[in-house]
């Protein structure tokens, strides 16, 4: 009886899932109608004065931002030679993938004229603009990722020799990929440095590529923990026990690097915000927002994650990892949207529309199906039979 009860349960959860994906999808791509025959201003609150919103914020700077698990977990493993790594390595570099695949996608939605998309490379290459930098970054890392995601490929195809060659190529390709990732991280805080007058005062800062490029670290080892534990508990079937084992084993050694990316992001923060002479920014409205960041999405979180690792309590290391992102996106909405513009009547700023957050949700829901129509297709979340004893 209770073992058809808990089925029944079982079945009633996946057709409300399937229900809200179909209404996401259905209502998402009228959405993607409407903005490609109405042009960009039909379904945003976009304007010459606010060019930039919660797609440039959720999409762009907070997307790339936990993408960047890839490079961190690819250079731990390749690179630096941390074997604990390895469990985490494909799904780590399909979530990027999948992220960088989609944020360009999403530059489709953003751009207001999206054939002109490809014209910094090809009509005016625009050498010395952060912009033309950031998209030949994600040009370059998109296809790195994509030859590190070569050997579980032909592993599904069954090309031995091809496999083999791709796999002897990873470690160059995870080097090449960690310093384009290392570049375009950065830069995306770079975007920021020529709009001093534009942005509050506590959350403008000349090391703002330092700290896109330290949060985005703390960030993606995050987001592979989040994402660990999602997969396992929701797409266990893509798994073996195996891997299910050493992912908990590997836990800790993500949050011992994102621990220490953020007590050295926190401490750097500090510093500057006493050497700028900010610090009585503090005792305003703004003040207290930019400490909830601070204090709630990285002091709180780094402590989480060192009391998790010292007492080996994988689920304190998971839910320090949830606030972590939660913090990150935070931090990436706050330098876009709410210190930007910041001196601006009420009645000038921007607030996205119902349709800009819709639409974002319909892609963040077609990488969730494409990540794991992946999974359960290509040698992810397991081991390939093949070649089980590679792996020590």
């Amino acid at each position: 009886m209770t073992s058809g009860h808990t089925d029944g349960q079982g079945l009633k959860g996946r057709v409300k899932r399937n229900g809200l994906i179909f209404i996401i999808l259905f209502v998402g791509l009228g959405l993607t109608l409407l903005r490609f025959t109405g042009g960009i201003g039909a379904v945003t609150n976009l304007s010459d004065r606010n060019p930039w919103g919660f797609w440039m914020a959720f999409d762009l700077l907070c997307g790339i931002a936990v993408s960047a698990g890839g490079f961190a977990v690819a250079s731990a493993y390749y690179i630096f030679g941390f074997k604990r790594f390895h469990v985490y390595v494909r799904a780590a570099l399909t979530t990027a993938f999948l992220g960088y695949f989609f944020e360009v996608i999403a530059l489709l939605y953003e751009v207001g004229q999206p054939w002109r998309l490809v014209y910094p490379f090809f009509l005016s290459q625009g050498t010395t603009s952060v912009l033309f930098l950031v998209g030949l970054c994600v040009a370059l890392y998109l296809a790195v990722l994509f030859g590190e995601l070569l050997p579980a490929l032909f592993e599904r195809l069954g090309r031995k020799k091809a496999r083999a060659t791709a796999v002897r190529l990873a470690a160059p390709l995870a080097v090449i990929g960690a310093v384009i990732a290392v570049i375009h991280q950065s830069s995306l805080g770079s975007l920021y440095l020529i709009v001093p007058s534009k942005m509050h005062p506590l959350w403008y800062s000349r090391f703002m590529p330092l700290f896109f490029l330290l949060s985005s670290l703390f960030a993606g080892l995050s987001m592979v923990v989040v994402e660990g534990g999602l997969a396992h508990k929701f797409m266990r079937g893509c798994a073996d026990d195996r891997h299910v084992r050493d992912a908990d084993r590997a836990v800790p050694a993500c949050g011992k690097g994102a621990c220490l990316f953020m007590f050295g992001y926190f401490i750097v923060k500090c510093m500057e915000l006493v050497a700028s002479d900010n610090v009585g920014h503090l005792y305003t409205g703004y003040g207290a927002w930019f400490l909830l960041e601070l204090a709630g999405g990285v002091a709180l979180p780094a402590f989480m994650y060192f009391a998790g690792v010292r007492k080996g309590r994988t689920n304190l290391i998971q839910g320090a990892a949830i606030i972590t992102v939660l913090g990150v996106i935070l931090n990436r909405f706050n330098v876009s949207l709410v210190a930007f513009n910041y001196n601006l009547p009420a009645a000038e700023r921007y607030f996205p529309s119902w349709m800009e957050i819709t639409i974002s949700v319909f892609l963040v829901t077609l990488l969730v199906i494409a990540y794991r129509s992946i999974c359960s297709q290509m040698p992810i979340l397991r081991t390939h039979e093949n070649y089980e004893k590679e792996i020590q």
